[in-house]
């Protein structure tokens, strides 16, 4: 129990100092750019045009709506992040039990990659028991952070937020982008463990002392990697939770309403969009695009 009210509480801590970081890079997925492309130079030295990065982007938003404005969605947030740590943590340890009572039955010694394999299922049963939960609060996160788009404050409080999207959009509308949310965490989560187990066991050698230190920063350079190539999951997923809610940031002519996540990617893809909002800093201006100042953003 103590162990997971720290997690808990070590948790809350990152998720208050990452907020400002998330919410100006939810406005960036969702396409919206209030301030106009400014002549820079890149790693390179050469002039070029550039979208304002995360300091620029956060200024404004502290110019508008003061400090505090870069904490807009920060308590179902917390919410969120508290009660995902519990279930997944519960989740994970009754895995685990059961394997262990399994375990005294079994006379074969278990390889390396049945043990990878079976430890990153109970870590998908966990994390995807955790996200289901827990995916009404992120929702309401999302929902909370766009309405600075439109100046809105219909989402003002939490349990309010869960009686609007009720009354509107029934049981269903708290599952929104659920789908590819999951699909992105399940493949991060498996192509993460993989590769770190292929690098360990064939490209790093055993018994050398660098090689072991080696081993330890595998499970994170393959995690970075993962997050990289399943991005598009987490972008298609949150703009599906606030599209069509009702708020100016997920509705035209702002936004295009999207009839499914699969639509959604589709025209992501078609775009080039599909990386949108993955980097905050040496931010490219969209090739091809005009910026239309009126409605804060590319056409």
């Amino acid at each position: 129990m103590s162990d997971a009210v720290s997690q808990v509480l070590l948790g809350s801590g990152l998720t208050v100092l990452s907020q400002p970081l998330m919410y100006v890079k939810v406005l960036v997925q969702v396409g919206y750019e209030p301030l106009p492309p400014t002549l820079g130079r890149n790693i390179f030295g050469r002039q070029v045009y550039q979208l304002p990065g995360l300091f620029a982007y956060a200024k404004h938003i502290m110019k508008i709506d003061g400090r505090a404005g870069l904490f807009k969605g920060l308590t179902p947030r917390l919410c969120s992040g508290a009660i995902g740590t519990i279930v997944h943590s519960k989740v994970l340890q009754h895995c685990q039990e059961d394997d262990q009572a399994e375990e005294v039955k079994r006379s074969s010694k278990e390889s390396s990659l049945e043990k990878v394999i079976k430890e990153t299922s109970q870590e998908m049963v966990a994390r995807s028991a955790a996200t289901l939960v827990t995916h009404p609060f992120h929702v309401i996160t999302l929902r909370c952070m766009v309405q600075f788009i439109g100046r809105e404050t219909k989402y003002s409080g939490v349990f309010s937020s869960f009686v609007t999207i009720y009354r509107e959009e029934g049981i269903f509308g708290f599952f929104a982008g659920l789908i590819p949310r999951l699909l992105g965490d399940i493949l991060s989560l498996w192509l993460c463990n993989m590769l770190a187990y292929l690098i360990n066991t064939y490209a790093l050698e055993n018994g050398v002392s660098t090689m072991t230190e080696m081993k330890s920063y595998s499970q994170a350079v393959t995690g970075f990697f993962a997050s990289m190539l399943t991005y598009p999951f987490v972008l298609v997923s949150n703009l599906m939770a606030i599209n069509s809610c009702g708020l100016a940031g997920g509705l035209p002519p702002y936004a295009p309403e999207y009839s499914s996540w699969i639509d959604c990617w589709s025209r992501l893809h078609s775009e080039g969009n599909m990386s949108r909002g993955n980097s905050l800093f040496f931010r490219k201006v969209p090739a091809g695009k005009r910026y239309l100042w009126e409605e804060k953003k590319f056409h």
